[in-house]
């Protein structure tokens, strides 16, 4: 009985559709071997989901098996020629099988001879067959090109959004469920301190799932998300970035922020209140971090203190002190004390200062504002001319597609600083004495905000309220801001004089005492 090796290939799942199944091949294969009088001792087959990776080693496989067994062979089966080899190089590696090992190349649909005029044919079909594979990588990558330049993803989705077909074609939207964690995990990282760790403790103490098939969310994949451009609206084709169609999950100035923390190596032991950069050692000037100390009971439960020390406090040296949290927040909170202001006729007197004194600043401000405005519309326009002119050289192939991204890339990023910084002046001109009134104002219930406060929150009056902190031994020292400054020194001055009493600066009429 003649025993031949075989071999099945379906390359796409239109192949497929057009009556070149793996099971249509086999059939056909098997039913070659049964009139030849033969049987077929080794099949391998190539679906259509194989990578390319797994279809080169089927294929030196089968190419070593043959020539292992040449001698017992009385041949290799195939469907048709194409179906053997998708490239020049495998078909010449199969013709040497029947040169060099007399493996007869035997193809059931295209039957040819083992002569010159039969070797020809299998050439030609075999030439056809890769100029059809090269001919079809050509038309896909400009395909994928056009797709890229039109802002639409290559590939699947990213995290937060999904495929959806709109019209005819495929098209990205987003998915609320999925987005609204995206947003989470940039808002944490950007805004509440959080270490990368913490991050995911904090978001899968949340009760937010990362996917119905893995419900916690995996701490490679929230950093990857943390660096992707796709959330500002971007995509990424070939290791560079280009405009998109999506709507972006994540405004510029979170963006920014996340990446300056990122490439800053920022790193924060935990996500304690008061830790994360905000105090300095006034030993040595390091930052201050905190520790979570855990202590087991006699009772079987455990006891958690949280310290603040120097992030240095082992060097040779240095003084081992660590203060608990409580009597860091016994100091911010008599800090909070002395800037409270009980007489209510004193507080309308300081609101009429702070609007008085802050209209020739604000004239001021406004005049610098509107000399920033002028200059960075003049940035902004010369960018645009680059861009034009970007543009231009690449449609005259002046440029390569790689450095035209790339270039593109960083006007882009240019363009959306500057258009973020004259947001912040148009929102900054209308503001008037009034928000001197309002930080007055916050100044007189910082006490009460504090005690019901979250973390993030806390942070951000500390922020507001202190230019720095430094931790001298256990005790806070803190620079405070204007004018907050004035109501932690005192309002009232021992000092008198006439009607009036001098404070800090400031002339205060005694009736309003």
């Amino acid at each position: 009985m003649k025993q031949f090796v075989a071999l099945a290939r379906v390359s796409s799942r239109e192949q497929e559709r057009e009556g070149f199944s793996l099971e249509v091949q086999e059939d056909a294969l098997k039913r070659y071997a049964d009139q030849a009088g033969g049987e077929i001792v080794k099949f391998f087959k190539i679906a259509e989901t194989a990578s390319k990776g797994e279809e080169r080693k089927s294929f030196r496989e089968l190419i070593a098996y043959a020539k292992k067994n040449a001698f017992a062979l009385d041949g290799l089966l195939f469907y048709k020629v194409d179906r053997a080899s998708r490239n020049l190089f495998d078909y010449v590696e199969l013709e040497r099988l029947e040169s060099e090992y007399n493996l007869p190349f035997i193809s059931v649909s295209q039957p040819t001879e083992n002569t010159p005029a039969g070797r020809m044919m299998r050439r030609t079909l075999a030439n056809m067959a890769s100029f059809y594979t090269e001919q079809q990588s050509v038309d896909v990558r400009e395909g994928l090109a056009r797709r890229v330049q039109e802002g639409w993803f290559v590939s699947l989705a990213p995290y937060g959004y999904r495929n959806a077909r709109k019209d005819g074609r495929g098209i990205v939207e987003v998915d609320p469920e999925t987005a609204a964690n995206v947003k989470r995990i940039f808002h944490l990282y950007a805004y509440e301190n959080c270490t990368l760790d913490g991050l995911v403790e904090k978001i899968n103490a949340e009760g937010r799932l990362w996917r119905k098939s893995q419900p916690t969310f995996p701490r490679s994949s929230i950093a990857n998300i943390l660096k992707d451009r796709a959330y500002i609206g971007e995509i990424e084709y070939k290791g560079n970035w280009y405009p998109g169609k999506h709507e972006p999950l994540i405004d510029r100035a979170t963006w920014d922020r996340v990446q300056a923390l990122l490439g800053g190596s920022i790193y924060h032991a935990t996500t304690l209140t008061y830790a994360g950069q905000f105090m300095t050692c006034g030993h040595c000037g390091h930052p201050i971090t905190g520790e979570l100390v855990r202590k087991k009971r006699k009772d079987g439960g455990i006891n958690e203190h949280v310290y603040y020390r120097c992030a240095r406090y082992t060097k040779p040296g240095h003084p081992r002190i660590r203060v608990k949290e409580a009597g860091i927040e016994a100091q911010v909170l008599a800090l909070f004390d002395k800037m409270k202001v009980e007489d209510e006729s004193v507080r309308d007197w300081f609101k009429a200062v702070l609007r008085s004194q802050t209209k020739d600043a604000q004239a001021d401000a406004q005049a610098d504002a509107q000399a920033q405005r002028q200059e960075l519309t003049r940035q902004q326009t010369l960018l645009s001319e680059q861009q034009d002119r970007l543009i231009n050289m690449r449609l005259d192939e002046e440029l390569d597609q790689d450095l035209f991204a790339k270039k593109h890339q960083q006007i882009r990023d240019r363009m959306a600083s500057i258009k973020l910084q004259l947001d912040v002046l148009d929102r900054s001109k209308d503001e008037t004495a009034e928000l001197a009134v309002k930080v007055f104002e916050l100044s007189q219930t910082l006490k009460e905000k504090w005690l019901t406060a979250d973390y993030a929150t806390k942070r951000r009056l500390l922020e507001i309220v202190c230019l720095n902190s430094v931790l001298n031994g256990v005790t806070l020292v803190s620079a405070i801001r204007k004018p907050f400054d004035i109501l932690a020194e005192g309002l009232v001055s021992e000092k008198s004089r006439s009607d009036r009493i001098r404070t800090c600066g400031l002339l205060l009429p005694k009736q309003a005492l």
